[in-house]
């Protein structure tokens, strides 16, 4: 048996190491396909801790609702009682809290669902509700777990009444923490370094 000349036209040309065959292309096209089609549904996961923010938003309010007629029967009660006062920090307390989960699902469900289309609705979005970010998202999340710590702060110095140490110490610890975080705000974000 004789070998083939390397000129004749009925030679086939030498395998390049890196061809596949067509059918090999295409098997590795649809995996890629369904992999990012499953990548795409995946994605459709965030659903649930929207949901379950939301929930919990709502949760907060019907709670600081509740909180909110308990304080004024028990202001009608006791006018110059001085745990009235606290009772309306806990109520502005949990109205924040609930302000927070909600501001943290709408800013996961843009983020990772789908854009809000404010044309679309019939009260449109705040401006300081679009997210365009995960920087954006934690900025106004961080921002109001300040307000939290500092109205809890405040309920706790109304629950000690005079000043002891545990106070300055608790005092020292909330702010530092608050000043970190607004030193992570100003400093921390990718988009401050620009």
């Amino acid at each position: 048996m004789t070998e083939p000349n390397a000129d004749s036209p009925s030679a086939e040309p030498p395998a390049r190491p890196d061809a596949r065959p067509e059918a090999t292309r295409d098997a590795a096209r649809r995996v890629r396909y369904g992999f990012e089609q499953a990548l795409g549904l995946a994605q459709l996961s965030v659903l649930l801790p929207v949901v379950i923010l939301l929930l919990s938003g709502i949760g907060a309010f019907i709670y600081g609702t509740a909180v909110a007629i308990h304080s004024v029967i028990e202001l009608a009660q006791h006018p110059f009682a001085v745990h009235n006062l606290r009772l309306f920090l806990t109520e502005i307390d949990t109205f924040l809290i609930g302000a927070t989960l909600i501001i943290a699902a709408f800013g996961l469900y843009e983020l990772f669902v789908a854009r809000i289309n404010p044309a679309s609705l019939r009260l449109p979005l705040p401006h300081w509700l679009e997210m365009t970010d995960l920087n954006d998202l934690k900025a106004r999340v961080i921002s109001m777990i300040i307000l939290v710590v500092a109205v809890s702060f405040v309920d706790v110095l109304l629950e000690f009444g005079g000043a002891t140490l545990e106070i300055l110490y608790l005092g020292t610890g909330v702010a530092v923490f608050i000043i970190a975080l607004t030193v992570y705000l100003r400093f921390g974000s990718d988009t401050n370094h620009e």
